[in-house]
């Protein structure tokens, strides 16, 4: 069993940085691959980043690639999203979620999710 925590959401301008965290419970955190996801109002949670367990591989939605960069600190169990040059598209909650599927790009890859936090550029 993992939980999930995310932290460090917001409001910010154009072009400015967040840097997203999700603190993972359970001694196992290292063996799962994570993801993160976002959800705007009136649309479906899309993919948006996703690092293999031992943190060598990383994925990227077209949207963000360049300017978002997910990494993680198994020694702390925890995952981050540094996000740069935000736009008011990338307002949404953003989730991450923990498992050990390889079709990171789906949400049923992920067996654990956590409760979101919410993002807003304003232009």
């Amino acid at each position: 069993q993992v939980q999930l925590v995310e932290s460090g959401g917001g409001l910010v301008q154009a072009g400015g940085s967040l840097r997203l965290s999700c603190a993972a419970s359970g001694r196992t955190f290292n063996l799962y691959n994570m993801g993160w996801f976002r959800q705007a109002p009136g649309k479906e949670r899309e993919f948006v980043a996703h690092i293999r367990w031992s943190g060598g591989i990383t994925y990227y939605a077209d949207s963000v690639k360049g300017r978002f960069t997910i990494s993680r600190d198994n020694a702390k169990n925890t995952v981050y999203l540094q996000m740069n040059s935000l736009k008011p598209e990338d307002t949404a909650v953003y989730f991450c979620a923990a498992g050990s599927g390889v079709e990171y790009r789906i949400r049923r890859a992920y067996d654990y999710w956590g409760q979101g936090t919410q993002v807003t550029v304003s232009s």
